[in-house]
């Protein structure tokens, strides 16, 4: 058991770290893109302009450092599924989220290289965006999942008795997903200030389909919120988390203000770099939300209640 307790306590560790340097892939994502550094290393990968080491350009050097921390966030998931897959055959859901880390890591991955080496629409960048938001998404929830695997093998877990209302689980399943909807809105929106993109097809502006999308989600989170606090009680993380995504929220709203008075450019890109990590911590709360909930639904509630019985 001793054996096996530190075995868990080191792949909570190494969850931890993949995590952290794939938040650090995500936002040196964000600095490629509005830098407009992208081409900073030329049309090739993974040589930077022909030479191993980039040359000493601000561009080449974002452009190097971004590859180098992405290549390190691939190699942490490949040795984080390999742990889980090794050490935590009993947690056939931490081995998908670290499955869905490693896929997501060497999709984006990929779609960065051809983004570098063929030029690729707004839309298909945003793309890009979206699946290193998954693999992030991914990777917290493999964190969050091995801490707790590592908490209860330690003291003995109090399963819930009160499960979730299925509405409410449904609710933040469609919360979730329509959140990843208005992430892709604003990555395209960000894509198409750069390749001046006006509308989409002559029919709606990116600003305008942001614009919607964000108000949209606005009264959304602040509905996740009440529902996930005032009718919870019984369930503390779900409260917590609801309260953190009401929070985020907020401070997108604050961030996106200040984006209209902002008007010295290295200042206004670290608010929208500020405001793109807050939407991305704000969708990895959500999907773990949404995994809790999928945990309290009523029907697993009743199996694994019958079985702690039996």
């Amino acid at each position: 058991m001793s054996s096996l307790n530190n075995k868990i306590r080191i792949l909570k560790w190494l969850a931890l770290v993949t995590c952290i340097v794939m938040f650090l892939a995500t936002f040196g994502g964000g600095v490629v893109t509005r830098t407009d550094s992208g081409l900073g290393c030329g049309r090739e990968f993974p040589l930077c302009n022909g030479k191993l080491v980039p040359a000493h350009t601000v561009a080449s050097i974002i452009e190097f450092t971004h590859r180098s921390v992405s290549t390190m966030a691939g190699l942490l998931s490949i040795a984080s599924f390999v742990g889980f897959l090794l050490y935590m055959k009993h947690r056939k859901d931490l081995q998908l989220f670290s499955l869905l880390t490693l896929l997501f890591v060497i999709i984006q991955g990929a779609m960065g290289a051809l983004a570098v080496v063929f030029s690729q629409s707004a839309p298909v960048m945003a793309l890009h965006f979206g699946f290193a938001l998954i693999a992030f998404a991914s990777a917290t929830m493999m964190t969050l999942g091995a801490w707790k695997e590592h908490a209860d093998s330690r003291f003995n877990p109090r399963l819930p008795t009160v499960p979730v209302n299925l509405g409410y689980r449904n609710f933040i399943w469609l919360s979730t997903i329509y959140t990843y909807i208005a992430v892709y809105s604003g990555a395209l929106l960000s894509h198409s200030v750069i390749q001046k993109v006006v509308n989409l097809g002559g029919i709606i502006s990116p600003l305008l389909l942001h614009q919607l999308t964000s108000g949209l989600l606005f009264v959304v989170i602040l509905a996740v919120g009440h529902y996930s606090y005032r009718y919870h009680p019984n369930h503390r993380d779900i409260r917590v988390l609801g309260v953190v995504a009401v929070a985020l929220i907020m401070l997108q709203v604050v961030i996106g203000i200040s984006l209209l008075y902002v008007t010295r450019p290295e200042i206004y890109m670290f608010v929208v770099l500020a405001h793109m990590l807050a939407i991305a911590t704000l969708f990895s709360i959500l999907c773990y939300m949404s995994y809790r909930v999928w945990q309290l639904s009523p029907d697993r509630n009743i199996v694994r209640t019958h079985t702690q019985r039996t």
